[in-house]
C-alpha cells in the first residue's frame, strides 16, 4: 500500500481513505492511500521507479493536473516547503483544483493550456522537476516546451505516455521508443522508463534528466 503524510489532516481529497498512527511522543500523523489506479505517478512507483525526483521541499510543475486527486498527494509529498504548479486546460475540472488548492497553500493552480506556457511564464518560478500527464498526441513536445522555460539545468521530467493517444496503428513499444527520441532531441536524457501494467494498459512512464550537468572529474 502507497500513502503520503497528509498536510491537512482530517481531510480527504477525492474520498481517499485516511489511516491514523499514533507516535511515542503521544501524537497523532495522518496519512492518505495513494490509488494506482488513479494515478499514473503513484502507477509508476509501484511499479519499481527508482527516483521521481519529487521529495520534500521540492518545486515541481504538474502538467495535466484535472481535479487535483494526484497533485493532492504531491503537494503532500513537497510539504509547506515545496511548491507545486498545478497546470489544466479544462474548466470544470479546474474548478475542482482551485478549490483543493485553498487548504493546500502549496499549490498554485493555472487554468491555462500546457501548449502555450508563455501564458503563465509570470506566475511560475523556476522548478527542480516537471510532471506530465496530458493524453496529447503532441505531449513530448508539451513537456520539452515547458522544460525550456521552467526547468532548471539538471533538472528532471517525469511523463506518463498513453500509446494509442498518439498513434492508435503501431504497436505500443513502437510509439514509446519515438517519444523517448523526441526527449533526447530537445535535451532530456532518458534514466528510466517502465509500462504501468497493470494499473494502465499501453501506458509508459519515463523519467529524464534535462540539459544534464556534467560531473566534475575529480
Amino acid at each position: 500500500m502507497l500513502c503520503t503524510k497528509n498536510m491537512v489532516p482530517g481531510e480527504s481529497v477525492y474520498g481517499e481513505k485516511r489511516i491514523s498512527v499514533d507516535n511515542a511522543d503521544g501524537t497523532k500523523t495522518e496519512y492518505r492511500v495513494w490509488n494506482p489506479f488513479r494515478s499514473k505517478l503513484a502507477a509508476g512507483i509501484l511499479g519499481g521507479l527508482d527516483h521521481i525526483h519529487i521529495g520534500p521541499g521540492s518545486k515541481v510543475m504538474y502538467l495535466g493536473a484535472a481535479s487535483g486527486t494526484s497533485v493532492s498527494h504531491v503537494s503532500d509529498i513537497v510539504g509547506p516547503t515545496g511548491l507545486v504548479y498545478a497546470v489544466e486546460f479544462s474548466h470544470r475540472p479546474g474548478r475542482e483544483l482551485i478549490n483543493m488548492a485553498k487548504k493546500r497553500t502549496n499549490v498554485i493552480p493555472i487554468i491555462e493550456d500546457a501548449r502555450h506556457p508563455h501564458k503563465y511564464r509570470m506566475l511560475v518560478g523556476m522548478v527542480d522537476c516537471i510532471f506530465a500527464d496530458v493524453a496529447q498526441p503532441d505531449q513530448a513536445r508539451i513537456i520539452t516546451l515547458n522544460s525550456h522555460l521552467f526547468l532548471k539545468n539538471g533538472g528532471h521530467i517525469v511523463i506518463s505516455i498513453k500509446a494509442n493517444c498518439i498513434d492508435s496503428t503501431v504497436e505500443a513499444p513502437t510509439v514509446f521508443a519515438r517519444e523517448v527520441k523526441k526527449l533526447q532531441e530537445d535535451k532530456v536524457k532518458p534514466q528510466e522508463q517502465l509500462t504501468l501494467e497493470p494499473y494502465e494498459r499501453d501506458h509508459a512512464i519515463v523519467v529524464g534528466e534535462y540539459r544534464a550537468v556534467k560531473k566534475a572529474k575529480v
